[in-house]
């Protein structure tokens, strides 16, 4: 099995379409063709559904494009080690975070690395945190700030950040800022709730608090960045139970303490694959960050 036929293979799975792929990877369509019958006859078996519009992945496809996606990432991986070892820290820095992480200054912290390491290309992705996982497990990511919802693996490992409580915003002519007291689950129950989709680390956190206190709430507005959260909440259309930093990017809402969830409800975590498939540049950015005191050296991979 060539390394090319695996790289040929993500780039269509990727595209879903050769000739997208073809010009991605600047082969011919025929050459990107014939890479893939040779490997799916290596494999006896075939990894796409071909129609005239698209190509899509069959059973046989879906399970090796992670193993691929891994294997490609440890060569890269390799490569990168070998140039460090010789001085120079070169190759790419594919990083993936969620909005508003706290913990850590995103653009910051990759402007410092560029600094230091300027020969080293910066890609960036934001998204939920499930996807976020999902990337750098899958080592399509050097690694991730993002929100802890799922334990450690033996392809993801996590370096906490920071934790923080949850807190209910919501408009200051609510009733409930006329209160001004803490809020749990029940009494917020019949609320109308901004929030965001599924896959981002808060909302998972917050649905598993609310399933385990028992109450059933409903998201009728699920938006996917904060500020469409802040700005729905600010017409009083609904309130939010977010983490409690959210508070300080509209002063203008009434932000009250929510009970009977721990303080580090919302837990903020570095995501990094197994060890030996963490890249020079992922180990760098880590060093960058352990030095500007956001966590303890000893959190450190190995």
């Amino acid at each position: 099995m060539e390394l090319r036929h695996l790289h040929h293979f993500v780039a269509v799975a990727e595209d879903q379409h050769f000739t997208r792929a073809a010009e991605r990877l600047m082969v011919s369509q025929s050459g990107l063709s014939a890479s893939i019958r040779a490997l799916e006859r290596e494999l006896q078996t075939t990894l796409f559904v071909r129609t005239t519009r698209r190509v899509t992945l069959t059973e046989a496809g879906r399970a090796l494009l992670g193993e691929a996606e891994r294997i490609l990432a440890q060569v890269r991986a390799a490569h990168e080690a070998v140039a460090a070892v010789q001085g120079v820290l070169r190759g790419t820095l594919s990083l993936g975070t969620e909005q508003c992480i706290a913990g850590v200054h995103v653009a910051g912290l990759l402007a410092a690395f560029r600094r230091r390491h300027p020969d080293v290309e910066v890609r960036l992705r934001q998204a939920g945190s499930g996807a976020l996982a999902d990337g750098v497990a899958a080592g399509r990511l050097d690694l991730a700030f993002a929100y802890r919802t799922q334990p450690d693996t033996d392809q993801l490992r996590s370096v906490a950040l920071a934790g923080e409580p949850p807190t209910v915003l919501c408009h200051p002519e609510h009733p409930f800022a006329a209160g001004g007291a803490p809020l749990g689950p029940g009494d917020v129950s019949g609320e109308v709730f901004v929030d965001f989709h599924p896959d981002w680390g808060p909302r998972r956190t917050t649905d598993a608090a609310f399933a385990a206190a028992g109450v059933r709430r409903t998201v009728a507005l699920e938006v996917n960045d904060v500020h469409s959260l802040l700005d729905l909440v600010d017409e009083n259309l609904g309130i939010a139970v977010v983490p409690r930093h959210f508070r300080h990017k509209r002063p203008s809402l009434t932000a009250l303490p929510f009970k009977g969830v721990g303080e580090t409800a919302y837990e903020t975590v570095a995501l990094l694959p197994a060890e030996q498939a963490t890249s020079p540049a992922a180990r760098a950015l880590i060093e960058l960050l352990a030095a500007e005191g956001s966590f303890s050296r000893e959190l450190l991979p190995a």
